[in-house]
């Protein structure tokens, strides 16, 4: 079992103790609720159930088995990566690239590709980079207690990542940002 797997696992054994529900009763109670959208899911248990945007949202993916891994499963990165970064998306190849230039010389991680980003862990993810939009890439960071700084979009706690940085152009891929995502990478493992 990958450290990726023992991450959901963990967090759906907690998902459980928290509601008194097994994962089967679980699926029951979402698939009888008759919503069909992912967000809707997904807000009908933080509502219902009290749970975080983060637990909430990672169960509707292992119900539904939606969840990004699964999307690139049997692929190598470059062949997810090429999936990416197509049509409109294209043109922001460089973005990931020039990112990945520097997070290459940190030491040593895991790419962990999904179906629209990819994510990058040591012992837990450190960040997860890729196209948000046609026109904005997004670079998530987890680590705590950044400075306030406009470029640093704090999220909602239970998200995915601690920090967005929202980008247009490989020339935004600079010193501040990299150190960032290198703070991030050090607290991850």
């Amino acid at each position: 079992m990958s450290s990726l797997d023992k991450a959901i696992q963990t967090q759906i054994d907690n998902i459980q103790k928290k509601t008194g529900m097994t994962l089967a009763e679980l699926s029951t109670f979402i698939k009888k609720s008759g919503l069909s959208k992912h967000s809707e899911i997904r807000d009908m248990l933080k509502e219902k159930l009290g749970l975080g945007h983060g637990d909430a949202n990672t169960l509707v993916h292992v119900v539904f088995q939606s969840d990004g891994t699964r999307a690139a499963e049997g692929k190598s990165t470059d062949q997810v990566l090429d999936e990416i970064y197509t049509g409109a998306k294209a043109h922001m190849r460089p973005i990931h690239e020039a990112l990945m230039k520097h997070i290459n010389k940190f030491g040593e991680f895991e790419i962990a590709p999904k179906k629209g980003y990819v994510s990058l862990r040591r012992k837990k993810q450190f960040a997860m980079i890729g196209p948000k939009t046609n026109t904005r890439f997004e670079v998530g960071i987890n680590a705590k207690d950044f400075k306030k700084n406009a470029r640093l979009l704090k999220q909602p706690k239970g998200s995915m990542c601690n920090y967005i940085v929202n980008l247009t152009d490989a020339k935004e891929v600079d010193d501040e940002l990299i150190a960032w995502i290198k703070s991030a990478y050090e607290g991850a493992g």
